[in-house]
Protein backbone atom coordinates (compact mmCIF):
# COMPACT_ATOMS: atom_id res chain seq x y z
CA UNK A 1 0.00 0.00 0.00
CA UNK A 2 1.38 3.09 -1.43
CA UNK A 3 0.38 7.14 -0.15
CA UNK A 4 1.77 9.85 -2.36
CA UNK A 5 2.38 13.42 -0.48
CA UNK A 6 3.42 15.48 -3.53
CA UNK A 7 5.91 13.66 -5.61
CA UNK A 8 7.03 11.68 -2.47
CA UNK A 9 5.88 7.80 -2.38
CA UNK A 10 5.61 6.65 1.35
CA UNK A 11 5.28 3.01 1.40
CA UNK A 12 3.68 1.19 3.94
CA UNK A 13 5.87 -1.26 5.29
CA UNK A 14 3.51 -3.83 6.25
CA UNK A 15 2.77 -3.95 2.12
CA UNK A 16 5.14 -7.33 1.80
CA UNK A 17 3.21 -9.20 4.40
CA UNK A 18 -0.17 -8.59 2.87
CA UNK A 19 1.00 -9.11 -0.94
CA UNK A 20 3.96 -10.57 -3.02
CA UNK A 21 4.43 -8.89 -5.86
CA UNK A 22 4.92 -10.79 -9.13
CA UNK A 23 8.42 -9.27 -11.17
CA UNK A 24 8.94 -10.01 -14.90
CA UNK A 25 12.73 -10.62 -14.99
CA UNK A 26 14.34 -11.69 -18.33
CA UNK A 27 11.26 -13.87 -19.45
CA UNK A 28 10.15 -15.48 -16.07
CA UNK A 29 7.51 -14.14 -13.63
CA UNK A 30 9.16 -14.93 -9.47
CA UNK A 31 7.80 -13.51 -6.76
CA UNK A 32 9.47 -10.02 -5.77
CA UNK A 33 11.52 -11.72 -2.87
CA UNK A 34 13.04 -14.10 -5.69
CA UNK A 35 13.98 -11.83 -8.78
CA UNK A 36 17.44 -11.62 -8.97
CA UNK A 37 20.31 -10.22 -10.96
CA UNK A 38 24.02 -10.80 -10.59
CA UNK A 39 26.46 -8.28 -8.49
CA UNK A 40 28.14 -7.90 -12.09
CA UNK A 41 25.21 -6.59 -13.53
CA UNK A 42 26.32 -3.07 -15.36
CA UNK A 43 23.18 -1.25 -14.19
CA UNK A 44 24.98 -1.87 -11.09
CA UNK A 45 28.53 -1.34 -11.40
CA UNK A 46 28.15 1.80 -13.58
CA UNK A 47 24.75 3.11 -13.69
CA UNK A 48 24.61 1.41 -17.62
CA UNK A 49 20.59 1.38 -17.38
CA UNK A 50 17.24 3.25 -18.50
CA UNK A 51 13.96 2.80 -17.19
CA UNK A 52 10.60 4.01 -18.13
CA UNK A 53 7.49 3.96 -16.10
CA UNK A 54 3.89 3.65 -17.74
CA UNK A 55 1.39 5.45 -15.57
CA UNK A 56 -1.98 2.65 -15.17
CA UNK A 57 -5.48 3.97 -14.15
CA UNK A 58 -8.69 2.18 -14.27
CA UNK A 59 -6.48 -0.93 -14.67
CA UNK A 60 -5.58 0.01 -18.00
CA UNK A 61 -1.85 1.40 -19.38
CA UNK A 62 -2.17 5.51 -20.30
CA UNK A 63 0.54 7.02 -22.96
CA UNK A 64 2.23 3.60 -23.37
CA UNK A 65 3.57 4.42 -26.88
CA UNK A 66 5.05 7.50 -25.78
CA UNK A 67 6.81 6.06 -23.21
CA UNK A 68 7.93 3.23 -25.85
CA UNK A 69 9.07 5.86 -28.02
CA UNK A 70 11.52 7.48 -25.22
CA UNK A 71 12.84 4.11 -24.18
CA UNK A 72 14.12 3.79 -27.78
CA UNK A 73 16.19 6.79 -27.70
CA UNK A 74 17.24 6.08 -24.04
CA UNK A 75 18.32 2.66 -25.07
CA UNK A 76 20.32 4.20 -27.88
CA UNK A 77 22.17 6.31 -26.03
CA UNK A 78 23.25 3.53 -23.12
CA UNK A 79 24.63 1.58 -25.69
CA UNK A 80 21.56 -1.36 -24.89
CA UNK A 81 20.81 -3.02 -27.77
CA UNK A 82 17.18 -4.40 -26.61
CA UNK A 83 14.09 -5.43 -28.24
CA UNK A 84 11.00 -7.04 -26.68
CA UNK A 85 7.01 -6.79 -26.80
CA UNK A 86 6.73 -4.80 -23.89
CA UNK A 87 3.13 -4.23 -24.40
CA UNK A 88 2.57 -7.78 -23.60
CA UNK A 89 4.62 -8.17 -20.77
CA UNK A 90 3.41 -4.35 -19.29
CA UNK A 91 -0.43 -5.80 -19.67
CA UNK A 92 0.09 -8.95 -17.90
CA UNK A 93 1.68 -7.65 -15.24
CA UNK A 94 -0.66 -5.24 -14.55
CA UNK A 95 -3.10 -8.56 -14.39
CA UNK A 96 -1.30 -11.00 -12.42
CA UNK A 97 -0.39 -7.87 -9.74
CA UNK A 98 -4.42 -7.14 -9.58
CA UNK A 99 -2.73 -3.55 -10.39
CA UNK A 100 -5.80 -0.54 -10.95
CA UNK A 101 -4.07 2.14 -10.37
CA UNK A 102 -0.10 3.08 -9.79
CA UNK A 103 2.79 2.43 -12.69
CA UNK A 104 4.47 -0.27 -14.57
CA UNK A 105 7.92 0.10 -13.85
CA UNK A 106 11.07 -1.35 -16.87
CA UNK A 107 14.43 -0.91 -16.18
CA UNK A 108 16.61 -2.34 -19.30
CA UNK A 109 20.71 -2.67 -18.15
CA UNK A 110 23.97 -3.65 -19.93
CA UNK A 111 23.67 -7.15 -18.60
CA UNK A 112 26.07 -9.07 -16.39
CA UNK A 113 29.46 -9.58 -18.05
CA UNK A 114 30.82 -12.03 -15.52
CA UNK A 115 33.14 -9.85 -13.95
CA UNK A 116 33.71 -5.78 -13.52
CA UNK A 117 35.12 -4.30 -16.61
CA UNK A 118 33.93 -0.88 -17.68
CA UNK A 119 34.63 -2.17 -21.20
CA UNK A 120 31.48 -4.38 -21.97
CA UNK A 121 32.11 -7.80 -23.55
CA UNK A 122 32.51 -8.49 -27.49
CA UNK A 123 29.73 -9.17 -28.80
CA UNK A 124 27.77 -7.12 -25.51
CA UNK A 125 26.70 -9.81 -23.18
CA UNK A 126 22.40 -9.63 -22.89
CA UNK A 127 20.59 -6.99 -21.23
CA UNK A 128 18.90 -7.85 -18.10
CA UNK A 129 15.36 -7.14 -18.20
CA UNK A 130 12.88 -6.26 -15.34
CA UNK A 131 9.34 -4.87 -14.84
CA UNK A 132 7.46 -4.42 -11.51
CA UNK A 133 4.14 -2.56 -10.86
CA UNK A 134 3.53 0.00 -7.92
CA UNK A 135 0.37 0.33 -6.68
CA UNK A 136 0.18 4.08 -5.78
CA UNK A 137 -2.96 7.10 -6.03
CA UNK A 138 -2.37 8.54 -9.40
CA UNK A 139 -5.43 11.12 -10.03
CA UNK A 140 -6.63 11.68 -6.39
CA UNK A 141 -3.60 13.09 -4.67
CA UNK A 142 -3.72 16.12 -1.94
CA UNK A 143 -1.24 17.93 -3.80
CA UNK A 144 -3.51 17.99 -6.72
CA UNK A 145 -5.90 20.23 -3.93
CA UNK A 146 -3.03 22.02 -1.92
CA UNK A 147 -0.21 22.43 -4.14
CA UNK A 148 3.59 21.48 -3.54
CA UNK A 149 5.97 23.63 -1.47
CA UNK A 150 9.30 23.30 -3.71
CA UNK A 151 13.21 24.93 -2.71
CA UNK A 152 15.32 26.27 -5.35
CA UNK A 153 19.14 24.24 -5.35
CA UNK A 154 21.79 23.73 -7.90
CA UNK A 155 21.48 21.61 -10.72
CA UNK A 156 24.55 19.73 -10.33
CA UNK A 157 23.81 16.48 -12.15
CA UNK A 158 25.19 15.06 -15.41
CA UNK A 159 24.55 16.60 -19.12
CA UNK A 160 23.13 13.61 -20.53
CA UNK A 161 19.24 14.13 -19.14
CA UNK A 162 17.12 13.78 -22.18
CA UNK A 163 17.52 9.97 -21.76
CA UNK A 164 15.91 8.26 -18.80
CA UNK A 165 18.67 6.28 -17.58
CA UNK A 166 19.35 5.42 -13.94
CA UNK A 167 21.79 7.97 -12.33
CA UNK A 168 19.63 9.11 -10.44
CA UNK A 169 21.95 10.15 -7.44
CA UNK A 170 21.91 13.81 -7.34
CA UNK A 171 17.82 13.36 -7.55
CA UNK A 172 17.75 11.48 -4.11
CA UNK A 173 20.25 14.02 -2.92
CA UNK A 174 17.90 17.04 -3.44
CA UNK A 175 14.70 14.69 -2.99
CA UNK A 176 16.18 14.22 0.55
CA UNK A 177 17.46 18.01 1.13
CA UNK A 178 13.95 18.87 0.24
CA UNK A 179 12.41 16.30 3.16
CA UNK A 180 14.97 17.62 5.57
CA UNK A 181 14.22 21.50 4.93
CA UNK A 182 10.27 20.27 5.43
CA UNK A 183 8.90 20.93 2.05
CA UNK A 184 7.88 18.44 -0.82
CA UNK A 185 10.66 18.56 -3.95
CA UNK A 186 13.30 20.81 -5.24
CA UNK A 187 13.74 22.89 -8.47
CA UNK A 188 17.10 22.90 -9.77
CA UNK A 189 18.81 25.61 -11.31
CA UNK A 190 22.06 25.51 -13.58
CA UNK A 191 23.10 28.73 -15.54
CA UNK A 192 20.82 31.22 -14.19
CA UNK A 193 17.46 28.95 -15.62
CA UNK A 194 15.68 26.78 -13.85
CA UNK A 195 16.03 23.44 -15.38
CA UNK A 196 13.58 20.93 -14.06
CA UNK A 197 12.30 19.59 -10.71
CA UNK A 198 13.78 16.43 -9.16
CA UNK A 199 11.83 13.78 -11.42
CA UNK A 200 9.48 16.25 -12.50
CA UNK A 201 9.13 19.14 -15.87
CA UNK A 202 9.14 22.20 -14.31
CA UNK A 203 6.93 25.02 -15.63
CA UNK A 204 5.18 28.73 -15.01
CA UNK A 205 2.57 30.71 -16.24
CA UNK A 206 3.88 34.00 -16.39
CA UNK A 207 2.30 37.85 -15.90
CA UNK A 208 1.06 37.79 -19.04
CA UNK A 209 -0.76 34.12 -18.64
CA UNK A 210 1.58 32.27 -21.13
CA UNK A 211 2.68 28.83 -20.55
CA UNK A 212 6.51 28.66 -20.28
CA UNK A 213 8.52 25.64 -20.01
CA UNK A 214 12.25 24.81 -20.76
CA UNK A 215 12.57 23.19 -24.02
CA UNK A 216 13.65 19.73 -24.09
CA UNK A 217 16.07 19.79 -26.69
CA UNK A 218 18.94 20.58 -23.88
CA UNK A 219 19.37 19.81 -20.42
CA UNK A 220 15.86 17.88 -18.93
CA UNK A 221 13.79 14.93 -19.53
CA UNK A 222 11.40 14.89 -22.66
CA UNK A 223 8.12 14.51 -20.64
CA UNK A 224 5.42 12.42 -21.89
CA UNK A 225 3.37 14.60 -19.18
CA UNK A 226 4.85 17.36 -20.77
CA UNK A 227 3.67 16.81 -24.17
CA UNK A 228 0.11 16.18 -23.05
CA UNK A 229 -0.17 19.35 -20.91
CA UNK A 230 1.38 21.51 -23.74
CA UNK A 231 -0.80 19.96 -25.94
CA UNK A 232 -4.09 20.88 -23.66
CA UNK A 233 -2.70 23.84 -23.13
CA UNK A 234 -2.82 24.79 -26.51
CA UNK A 235 -6.29 23.31 -27.32
CA UNK A 236 -7.28 25.93 -24.30
CA UNK A 237 -6.06 28.88 -26.56
CA UNK A 238 -3.20 29.33 -23.92
CA UNK A 239 -0.12 30.53 -25.40
CA UNK A 240 2.66 28.27 -24.47
CA UNK A 241 6.69 29.53 -25.12
CA UNK A 242 9.44 26.82 -24.76
CA UNK A 243 12.32 28.59 -24.07
CA UNK A 244 14.43 28.88 -20.53
CA UNK A 245 13.08 30.79 -17.98
CA UNK A 246 14.68 32.81 -14.81
CA UNK A 247 14.18 31.98 -10.66
CA UNK A 248 13.15 35.89 -11.04
CA UNK A 249 10.48 35.07 -13.66
CA UNK A 250 9.25 32.07 -10.87
CA UNK A 251 8.92 34.09 -8.29
CA UNK A 252 6.73 36.56 -10.56
CA UNK A 253 4.98 34.22 -12.37
CA UNK A 254 0.96 34.13 -11.59
CA UNK A 255 1.24 30.03 -11.52
CA UNK A 256 3.61 27.11 -11.09
CA UNK A 257 3.11 23.43 -11.86
CA UNK A 258 5.10 20.02 -12.56
CA UNK A 259 4.34 17.12 -14.55
CA UNK A 260 5.34 14.06 -14.80
CA UNK A 261 3.85 10.22 -15.15
CA UNK A 262 3.76 9.77 -11.58
CA UNK A 263 1.91 12.53 -10.94
CA UNK A 264 0.46 14.28 -13.83
CA UNK A 265 0.23 17.84 -13.31
CA UNK A 266 0.57 19.37 -9.60
CA UNK A 267 0.46 22.84 -8.77
CA UNK A 268 3.47 24.35 -7.45
CA UNK A 269 1.97 26.98 -4.14
CA UNK A 270 5.31 27.79 -2.36
CA UNK A 271 9.23 28.27 -3.42
CA UNK A 272 11.99 28.56 -0.93
CA UNK A 273 9.33 29.80 2.21
CA UNK A 274 7.42 32.58 -0.67
CA UNK A 275 3.87 31.98 -2.16
CA UNK A 276 3.62 32.30 -5.75
CA UNK A 277 0.90 34.42 -6.53
CA UNK A 278 -1.54 34.24 -3.74
CA UNK A 279 -0.15 30.87 -2.69
CA UNK A 280 -2.87 28.49 -4.11
CA UNK A 281 -3.09 26.61 -6.63
CA UNK A 282 -3.77 27.93 -9.77
CA UNK A 283 -6.75 28.29 -11.93
CA UNK A 284 -4.86 27.46 -15.34
CA UNK A 285 -2.93 25.24 -14.02
CA UNK A 286 -6.21 23.33 -12.03
CA UNK A 287 -7.30 23.69 -15.36
CA UNK A 288 -5.09 21.79 -17.20
CA UNK A 289 -5.09 18.70 -14.98
CA UNK A 290 -8.97 18.60 -15.22
CA UNK A 291 -8.41 18.54 -18.66
CA UNK A 292 -6.02 15.80 -18.87
CA UNK A 293 -7.09 13.24 -16.37
CA UNK A 294 -10.43 13.92 -18.33
CA UNK A 295 -8.55 12.85 -21.86
CA UNK A 296 -6.81 9.70 -19.66
CA UNK A 297 -10.14 7.91 -18.22
CA UNK A 298 -11.33 8.77 -21.73
CA UNK A 299 -8.59 6.19 -23.01
CA UNK A 300 -7.02 8.95 -25.08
Amino acid sequence: MTETVGLVDKVDPTADAIAMRTIWINGEWLPENGAKVSVFDRGLLFSQSVYEVVPVIGGRLVNYSYHMARLEGSLSLAGISDAADWLAVFEEAVARNGLIEGRVYLQVTGGSSGDRDFLSTVPPCPPNRIVFTQSAPVIDVPAAKNGLRIILREDKRWKLRTAKTTQLLYAVLMKEEARAAGVDDAWLVEDGVITEATSANAHIIDARGVLVSHPVTHGVLPGVTRICALEIAREMGIAVEERPFTPDELFAAREAFVSAASALVLPVVQVDGKPIDNGGPGTITSAIRVAYVKRLLAGQ
